[in-house]
């Protein structure tokens, strides 16, 4: 609990960042708890996720966006998660820039997305995956994004090790708005409980088969049935967009999908804290990144 007579703070904080950067690394690490499902397969992170974070007397209300790419030419969906990530920018009092720099060029490739970057309110760089960089090559990365960009503050970081991000906590906690809480001091996130479930079945997939199968899978929540004993009874329909991908979730004698199923449930139970009854069904549906109604179960549509 917060003492009373110590004046609280709060604000919202975009992270944003190239495809791959560790944002959703970072949010979970600074949340302190699971929000934002991770996977090595770029634009993992689809819609606008809240993490809420509290650090001494501040609740910093973290906002996990898809990778900023060039989706002139992309299909509805991508087009529409370029839009959250530069609408989150404009919802926020703080913005992190997270810059993974262990990438060749990072720079070259960030300068479309520094061009972006508001000039109305604080922005700060965090160079993250440090560990993998020499000392004096840190330095000089440092110099160059402050001069492309007025950075507030830059902070070197491992989203993953949890390396230099208490740091980051110090400055926002230190820098937000004086004002009360907005969530409850045990909520880490804003998501529905039917969404998280359906991420973290999504992740599973993606850490599977995301050598296999291209960006083209959705999850989502049909059923969610409460038992007297604490269980829950959770069936989630897998989309893909033709038979060949679908073969590959199920697996042989579907064997794929039992242990995506497996894994997702272990996890779900760890949520939750209560028994998971988990079914899985895959579904092929033609072009389901292109309908609006797919699109607003994923909450990149109003």
């Amino acid at each position: 609990m917060t003492d009373p007579d110590k004046k609280t703070s709060c604000g919202f904080v975009s992270v944003v960042g190239l495809p791959n950067a560790g944002k959703s690394t970072l949010i979970n690490h600074l949340v302190g708890s699971k929000v934002s499902i991770v996977s090595p397969k770029t634009h993992t992170t689809r819609n606008r996720i809240l993490g809420i974070a509290i650090h001494d007397t501040a609740q910093i209300i973290l906002i996990d966006t898809p990778g900023i790419f060039d989706a002139g030419g992309s299909r509805t969906m991508e087009k529409a998660m370029v839009g959250v990530a530069f609408d989150a920018l404009e919802d926020s009092e703080f913005a992190v820039h997270l810059v993974d720099v262990s990438m060749k060029n990072s720079l070259n490739k960030n300068r479309a997305l520094i061009d972006k970057l508001p000039k109305n309110k604080p922005v700060l760089l965090a160079l993250n995956k440090t560990d993998k960089v020499k000392k004096e090559e840190l330095l000089a990365f440092a110099a160059a994004f402050n001069e492309a960009f007025p950075y507030e503050a830059t902070f070197m970081i491992s989203a993953l090790k949890g390396h230099g991000t208490k740091t980051i906590l110090d400055h926002l906690a230190g820098s937000l708005t004086t004002g009360p809480w907005m969530f409850e001091e045990d909520q880490i996130t804003d998501m529905p409980m039917r969404l998280m479930a359906a991420e973290i079945t999504r992740e599973k997939i993606f850490n599977q088969l995301h050598q296999e199968l291209p960006y083209a899978a959705m999850v989502h929540t049909e059923e969610w049935e409460h038992f007297d004993n604490g269980s829950i009874k959770i069936s989630q329909t897998v989309f893909v967009e033709r038979d060949t991908q679908k073969a590959i979730v199920l697996g042989k004698g579907g064997a794929r999908i039992k242990q995506i199923g497996k894994e997702a449930r272990e996890e779900l139970e760890q949520i939750f804290d209560a028994r998971i009854h988990l079914k899985l069904f895959v579904k092929v549906q033609d072009n389901w990144a292109e309908r609006s109604e797919n699109l607003r179960l994923m909450g990149l549509l109003e």
